[in-house]
């Protein structure tokens, strides 16, 4: 495997996945982990992975089912990182990377096909009295500069077969905004969960999962999670989530 010079190979030690990384470009966090381990994973069908970065979520999705897996990222670094990653991880025969834009996954996927959209987006509005951060990797993945919220639940909405399912990682101060895009885009909240950094501090961390044309009733709240215990070492429930302990 030809790694660049400023890249090296990570390992999810609790799904036995090897991913390549660059601190320069992109490294997956715990919010990656805890998106691929949020939903219900389909046994069979179509999945897609927008706003992919270097592939973590849908690598890490990969050990749990046979679908078929798109992962969608516009920044071609970031997309030439992913699918050397595929190939490290030989799940050529499942995972496609497509090198493109957002709105035009439309062009290389059906609509109305598929099974499952993950998403880990952009968390910050792309404004101007935002602060962005100069390397323009980060910028991208962590501002709204080539897609914003609405786009995203739209395209999702649109590749979903009626009753797919659709989960995202987000912002605990975006929960209201992402609950109001998500009923107009015809994706009814089903599932809602907050990651804490630990026991009395305000949530970080928002996952939320929806079903195209569901049924309004029938929401949940799901029962707290925390990243640290008090001594600061991870909790049983992250150390799981990495390692599989």
């Amino acid at each position: 495997m030809c790694l660049k010079e400023d890249e090296r190979i990570d390992q999810l030690y609790a799904k036995d996945v090897k991913i390549i990384q660059s601190s320069n470009v992109f490294s997956f966090s715990l919010d990656a982990v805890l998106l691929a381990n949020f939903p219900n994973i389909p046994k069979k069908g179509i999945v897609v992975d927008l706003c992919a970065g270097n592939g973590a979520v849908g690598l890490f999705v990969a050990k749990k089912t046979k679908s078929r897996i798109y992962q969608i990222e516009i920044q071609e670094r970031l997309a030439d990182m992913a699918q050397r990653s595929v190939q490290l991880n030989h799940l050529e025969d499942q995972i496609d990377v497509l090198p493109i834009n957002l709105k035009d996954s439309l062009n290389k996927i059906s609509s109305d096909s598929c099974d499952l959209v993950l998403c880990n987006p952009p968390y910050f509005k792309n404004l101007p009295t935002n602060h962005k951060n100069p390397n323009p990797y980060y910028a991208t993945a962590r501002h709204e500069i080539h897609t914003n919220l609405d786009e995203v639940l739209f395209i999702s909405s649109k590749l979903l077969k009626m009753n797919g399912h659709f989960a995202m990682v987000h912002r605990p101060e975006r929960f209201l905004e992402v609950i109001d895009l998500m009923k107009k885009n015809r994706l009814a909240p089903k599932r809602v969960q907050f990651v804490y950094p630990k026991a009395g501090k305000d949530a970080n961390i928002l996952l939320i999962e929806g079903i195209k044309d569901g049924k309004t009733d029938g929401f949940k709240v799901l029962p707290p999670m925390f990243t640290y215990d008090a001594a600061g070492n991870y909790s049983l429930e992250t150390r799981r989530l990495l390692y599989g302990e």
